[in-house]
């Protein structure tokens, strides 16, 4: 767990810090809109859009906004037509990489995962290269500051989470997808509020890399995340935190 937790949590630190929540709403709003298009626009009968409104509201994305997409991907509103592809490749090291894509131009789309890939010491795979390597996952990051472990403990357990672990600063929490979210409702009706809640895919081993590759590959996922046709990057990536800090200079 130790290298999705620190990406996931310098990921999120980034986003809070680089004003890239509107980032954050655009990804959310495709993903509910997709979800409502795929499988209709009654969440009680649409697991993958009962998740998409459940992240959604994790992140305080307004009622209007979540109704809107839905709306869009029903065709009750007129928007914009996605394709869903999903690209597989490697990083610096042999480091598995998993990039989920929505977007209107599949050219454009390819080509752009493409030269990131290329640029930063990477490349692009066949499918189902690397994806055999990681289970769909909730996951929930909580602060400590903000509830006790054996309080937190009785919470997600009760409302079916598989794990909880100690990861420094935060609490992460572990569930199925079908349980995600009643996790989060159960932690907002604790008056609990998550750092950063998410379904997400967790690799079942983590490549750890040093100096140069390590560098090389924390650039090359901050490369593929700023992409606009990016929705989820997924890599089994695992590193010292001092590696961070020596690529933001």
């Amino acid at each position: 767990m130790s290298g999705h937790s620190k990406w996931a949590t310098i990921k999120h630190k980034k986003g809070a810090t680089d004003a890239k929540r509107g980032k954050i709403f655009t990804r959310l709003i495709k993903e509910i809109t997709i979800a409502a298009k795929t499988g209709g626009g009654d969440p009680d009968g649409n697991p993958r859009l009962r998740g998409a409104i459940a992240a959604a509201k994790a992140e305080n994305m307004p009622a209007d906004n979540i109704k809107r997409a839905i709306q869009r991907g029903t065709g009750e509103l007129e928007g914009v037509s996605y394709e869903e592809i999903t690209y597989e490749g490697y990083g610096p090291g042999g480091v598995a990489v998993i990039v989920d894509v929505l977007t209107d131009n599949k050219n454009r789309a390819v080509s752009e995962i493409r030269h990131a890939f290329s640029k930063n010491g990477g490349n692009l795979g066949e499918s189902n290269s690397v994806s055999w390597m990681f289970s769909k996952k909730g996951v929930v990051t909580i602060a400590k500051s903000a509830a006790g472990e054996d309080k937190l403990t009785e919470i997600v357990l009760d409302a079916g989470a598989e794990d909880l672990s100690d990861e420094g600063e935060n609490w992460e929490v572990l569930t199925d997808p079908k349980d995600f979210e009643a996790v989060t409702e159960a932690l907002k009706a604790a008056k609990i509020t998550p750092e950063h809640a998410e379904v997400t895919k967790i690799a079942s081993t983590y490549t750890k890399l040093e100096g140069t590759q390590a560098n090389a590959m924390i650039r090359l996922l901050e490369t593929i995340e700023d992409l606009d046709d990016t929705q989820n990057v997924y890599s089994n990536f695992d590193f010292d935190e001092a590696a961070v800090a020596n690529a933001s200079h």
